[in-house]
Parts: structure tokens; sequence; C-alpha cells
């Protein structure tokens, strides 16, 4: 279970001493998400890879913590989502279970991502529904829909789920009463409905297996070994990885001249009026953002200040829409030539949040920006922008309390992933405003467009145009035989003659309706003003899938080898063949060039197929770039972040299998594989009509 808020002290100690820390705090709770990551990838290699990338991006979103929330709770949502990557990827999966528990997880990997997410997190995890939706972004009345339908689903997946109907009023209970939460008058009135319909007492029994399988094996998992020397290997790797970083310079078009006679006369007008009317500030505006928003009528300039200890904020600007509430802000340190920075998820509190603020809103976040032209002037001036959620009426008053500000200074040695900058400690205070926003109004097109990825329907069904984003709604089709969709990429949107790029500092965010064959996403792009769409056009950049090809290959280890079989298209050698305790098998695929696969999804049996419960896996690998280039960083340092749109395509899988019985030894007999992942490229463009 999460335990309570993390303690203040241990949150200062991951912020100061950064990635080695956080090492740390991962050696103390490695067991339960070692056991978490399992549940998603199942080999113990696969779990270097996870925890190297988790270690990774908690460093580099550090910064948004919010300190108010759990922070096991924040790592958790972040894990989790490079558990999906990593299994959307699939690029060196491969289970190592007992047949049993292989059946298992091979029914978890068929559900809908959200209903796998649920069922693990609730089972295996053990975390309430409440911080289960928290994870998920959802209200905990989706996540409830959520474990129905995921159960439901499995029970599809491991058994005969289909033969079982219960009467559809009382199905919404059925988890609540079987977890003892449900109210006592719903209690009484279920048992009475059950006693009398036997589509029901059918119904709901299978639903309890379903939950005890769950439950089963999760204890199972906690039975997990974590390899000594596991956070080693990572640690090591984070250390290589600090030594490759290379310095990027960033070039940025400088600010050309403004007309100045055109504003001397404005400027004179003004004076005259005894006011200083916005459109001047709309031109005047060294934030070419909030200049953008002023010059279109969107927002309007404040003057809001407050000063604690020698540090000056004001607030510049806040314009509101239904996605989010961006907050336009400068803060002056008065006193040293410190930049202070505010970090919208720590230190920054609205007071009537409950009152004014969507519960259930987006909220983004900006990271600082100190190569602007506007961060360049000023030693101790930072400009900047916060998201906040969007409000929940027309008009109101934003009551925003900061107390702690992060002070950073510019990253020239790129030693902090790229981000641009460091954070060097914090600053303590009390700031409060009170910020009138208005919101404005966002428009909503119905959208009728389709294309087809490798033969997968995906449709495009609405596109909202705020005045701080753009939001394309789309779906994908699940209902594919032998195949799926697992990450659909873009590069571009174009609406009218304008190309708006994709939001890189959004994530993916899924639809809350709910279709039985598609399952349907948002996705953030640069805001699109004043514009009514005629001509919508996407530009579609590369998509992650899954192939079902299933081939069965007998092995023997008194035979030669290395010997060879066809598959997707390819010649895949069998190098090595080894009984022991610990056996050895070796397949390789150097020929990388034409490859349809980037990666095999396998299994290798035993004699005792219920016995085989370990594998150690190495893998060796090369990556491709979109024009065919390849890099073998086995043998070369590769800056990865320089390389357009990789494939990674495994060329030898190394394997150890042992036996659950010690000193029992170990004999191969069949090679199963069961599909292959891919990365495919994709250059088309899809005409999207606007339905008027």
């Amino acid at each position: 279970m999460i335990p309570a808020k993390m303690d203040s002290t241990l949150t200062t100690t991951i912020s100061e001493k950064s990635v080695e820390s956080i090492i740390d705090w991962f050696d103390l709770h490695k067991q339960s998400f070692y056991t978490l990551g399992w549940a998603y990838l199942g080999n113990h290699q696969q779990m270097e890879e996870l925890f190297y990338h988790a270690i990774i991006k908690v460093h580099k979103e550090l910064v948004r913590f919010k300190g108010e929330s759990l922070f096991e709770t924040w790592v958790t949502s972040i894990f989790i989502d490079i558990c999906r990557e990593l299994s959307a990827d699939r690029s060196l999966i491969t289970r190592v279970e007992t047949k049993t528990r292989q059946d298992i997880f091979k029914a978890l990997d068929q559900l809908k991502e959200y209903e796998k997410d649920a069922l693990l997190l609730t089972y295996v995890k053990g975390i309430s529904k409440e911080e289960g939706a928290q994870l998920l972004q959802v209200s905990v009345d989706k996540m409830k829909e959520f474990l129905f339908s995921g159960i439901r689903s499995l029970r599809n997946e491991i058994g005969e789920g289909s033969l079982y109907i219960g009467c559809k009023e009382y199905q919404k209970d059925y988890i609540d009463y079987l977890e003892r939460t449900l109210d006592r008058p719903k209690k009484i009135d279920l048992e009475k409905h059950i006693y009398h319909c036997p589509d029901c007492q059918a119904d709901l029994a299978t639903f309890q297996d379903v939950i005890l399988t769950m439950l089963n094996l999760a204890i199972r998992l906690e039975d997990l070994h974590v390899p000594s020397g596991f956070l080693e290997n990572v640690k090591d790797r984070l250390a290589e990885k600090e030594r490759r970083r290379q310095q990027k310079n960033k070039k940025h078009i400088r600010k050309g001249l403004i007309l100045a006679g055109v504003f001397a006369l404005l400027i004179a007008l003004e004076i005259f009026k005894g006011v200083i009317s916005n459109p001047y500030y709309a031109w005047t505006e060294d934030d070419q953002e909030l200049r953008a928003f002023l010059q279109q009528n969107l927002g309007e300039r404040l003057s809001l200040e407050d000063e604690s200890d020698g540090v000056k904020i004001k607030i510049k600007a806040a314009i509101t829409d239904e996605v989010q509430t961006l907050v336009f802000y400068e803060i002056e340190d008065t006193k040293k030539d410190n930049r202070y920075v505010i970090n919208n998820f720590e230190g920054v509190f609205v007071e009537n949040q409950h009152e004014i603020m969507d519960g259930e809103g987006y909220q983004g976040y900006y990271p600082p920006d100190l190569e602007a032209d506007m961060n360049k002037e000023e030693k101790n001036v930072y400009h900047g922008k916060i998201s906040l959620q969007p409000i929940n009426r027309d008009n109101g008053t934003i009551k925003l309390q900061i107390s702690k500000l992060q002070k950073i200074i510019r990253d020239s040695a790129n030693q902090n992933g790229g981000l641009g900058f460091q954070i060097m400690g914090e600053k303590t205070g009390e700031w409060t405003f009170e910020i009138p926003v208005t919101k404005k109004p966002s428009v909503k097109y119905v959208l009728k467009g389709e294309t087809e990825v490798e033969g997968i329907p995906v449709r495009f069904d609405k596109l909202t145009i705020a005045p701080t984003a753009t939001i394309l709604h789309y779906g994908i089709n699940m209902n594919q035989p032998n195949k799926r969709i697992d990450d659909l990429n873009f590069d571009y949107l174009q609406v009218n003659d304008k190309k708006l790029n994709a939001d890189m500092n959004s994530r993916f965010l899924f639809d809350t309706q709910y279709d039985e064959n598609w399952i349907s996403f948002q996705r953030h792009f640069a805001p699109l003003f004043g514009e009514k769409p005629k001509h919508v056009n996407v530009q579609l950049e590369s998509a992650q899938l899954t192939f079902d090809e299933h081939k069965i290959i007998e092995l023997d280890a008194s035979k030669n080898y290395p010997q060879t079989f066809e598959y997707a298209g390819s010649t895949i050698s069998i190098d090595m063949v080894e009984a022991g305790q610990p056996a050895n098998v070796i397949i390789s695929n150097h020929e990388v060039k034409n490859r349809v696969y980037d990666a095999l999804h396998f299994q290798i049996f035993g004699e005792d197929e219920n016995a085989m419960n370990s594998m150690e896996f190495n893998t060796e690998g090369v990556l491709m770039d979109k024009n065919g280039v390849v890099y073998d960083y086995n043998k070369t340092p590769v800056n990865f972040e320089e390389i357009e749109q990789p494939r990674n395509l495994v060329t030898v899988f190394n394997m150890k299998l042992q036996n659950e019985s010690a000193g029992e030894k170990v004999n191969p007999k069949r090679l199963e594989i069961y599909g292959y992942y891919a990365m495919k490229y994709l250059d088309n463009i899809v005409k999207i009509s606007v339905e008027e």
C-alpha cells in the first residue's frame, strides 16, 4: 500500500542530491515497484530498463512534484507511464513465467490499457480507488467503470465469461459488494435479488473468481526475487549517460524592431487621454506568446504585485478557457542577482479551488525557458507562465497563494537531461493575489475523416479550438485480428494554411467516452487564433504496432547449432541450445536493413513447462533512424536525442533458463513465438472534412 505523506526532509534531500537520492529512494521501495513492473513486462532485463528510465524521468520532472500530494503516488504515475511505453514498444519483451501464470499475463495483455492499469493498481499495487483515479487522472466513478470492464474483459479471456450475463442494474454494485464496501441498504437489496436470480448468481460468482485470481497473482508476485546488484547496474548506466551528454545550443529568432514612430504616436495619444490602453501593451509586450493573446483580445494586462523578503512577483495576465488557465508572471529579486520560477505543482495553492476550479480539468506543465529573449536581459528577473485548471464558471476571481519558489541557473553544460536549467535551491515566502478571470469560449467542430495504418482503422472525430490549445480528438479501432496500434505519433496538424506543432509538454489524454471496439484519445497542438477551420489535414509521423504471428520451433540440446528458421520474412539463427542449470539459449538476426520486425515476443519451454520460472535476459541491438542509418550503441557511444525517430532493433537474445527446483537440470524443448513488434514510419497526410 502507498504510505502516508512523504517526509518533508526526504523530499528536500531528493531535491538537493538529485539522481543519487532518487536511486536511494527507489532502493527502499524496489520490491513493490519491481512487482508492479513485472506485471507489465515480465522479465528481469526489462526491469532494469524500466527502473533506468523511471529514475531519469523522476529526476527531470522533480520540479513538477506538488509537495501537498503523496510522493509515492506521483512516482507511481511516472512509473506506470514508462511501463506503458515499454510494453507498447515491446522491443525486449519475453515473459518468464510458469504456464499458469503465463496464461494470466497473456490474458491481461489483451485488455485495453486503462482496464489493465486499473486492475494492476488495485489488486497488485494494492492502492485505493481514489488513489488509482488520481494516478489515471480520472474520476473515482470512472475508475470503478474501468475496474468493472477490466474484470469482465479478463473473465472473457480466461474463461467462458460471455455466457454469464447478469441484470445490468445490479452489476454496478458487484465490486463494492465483493469488497464489502457497499452501503447496507444496497447490500440487502442486491442479496435479495441474487437469491431469486440464477443469472446474477453465476455472473457474480465469476466476478469473484476473477478478483480472487488477481489477488492470488499479487501474492505470487510478492515472492519475486529482486536480483542482487540490480540497482547498481542501473546506477552504472546513469553514470555512463552523464559522461556522454553533450551540450546543445538552441537557436532562437531574435526580436525584431518595433515600429517606433507608430508607438510614439500611440504613446502621445494615450498620454493625452490620460490612460494606457490594452492595444498598446499588446504590441510592446516582450513575451511573444502573451503578446499574441493580447493582440487577439483574449486577455487583459494585469498589474498585480506582491513582495516577500526582497522577491517581487508580478502577475502580468491570465487567460482561461475550458482547457486550462494560463497565468503569465514576472519575478524580480530586488536584493541579489537570483532568478526564481514558480512550479505550479509545488508551493502553489488556490484558496478557493473547490469553489471556482474544475477539479477534473487539465493542468499542463511548462518548464522554465532561460533561452527566451526576454530572459536574457536581466540577471535578477525571470518571465514565465504556469498552468492551472480551468474555472467552472463564466468569470470569477482566483485567490492564488504562493509559498515557495525555485532558484534556477542556466545549464550551460547540459547536465540536467537537456532541460536547459538547473535547480539550485528554493525560496520560501508569502505572495497572495486575487486574479480576475473571464472564461474565453471554445469552438467545437465535428470532423469526418478516416485512414488506415497497416489496415487498422483510425478515425478523426472532433476538433476543439480553444484560446490556449487546439485539441484533436481521434479514435483507434482495437477490434482487428492479429494486429493493433500501441501508439500513434503526429508530425503536425494543419488548419487552413497554418501548421500547428504538437504540444510536447502535454500528455496523451484518453477521452472519457467508452466504445466497445474503439479507444478515443486527445492530442494537444499549438493555439489557433481567429480561424474557422475549412480545411483540416493531419500529418502522421509514426506508429508502434504489435503483430500476432504464431510459430513453434522445436529445440534439442543434443543437436549441433547454429540452425536457422524463417519468420516474418527474415532468417533467424538459433546459435546455442544448451541444457543445464541454468540452460542457455541464444537466437540472433543481424540483418536489419530490410527487417520487418523490431523485436520478437516469445517464450521458451522446457520438458516440465510448469517448472521453469526464471530467465536472465541479455540483448544486443542497434538503432536505425528514419533514413536507414544504423547506429550500434554496443560498440560506440550514441547521442540518442539527435537520432530522428529511431527504431530499436534487437539483434541478439541471450537467455539463461533456470528451474524453480535448485539443482534440477533444465532442458529447453520448444521456442514459441507469439508475434513481433514494429515501428512504422508514416508519411501520409490525412485530409479531414469539417461538418457544418
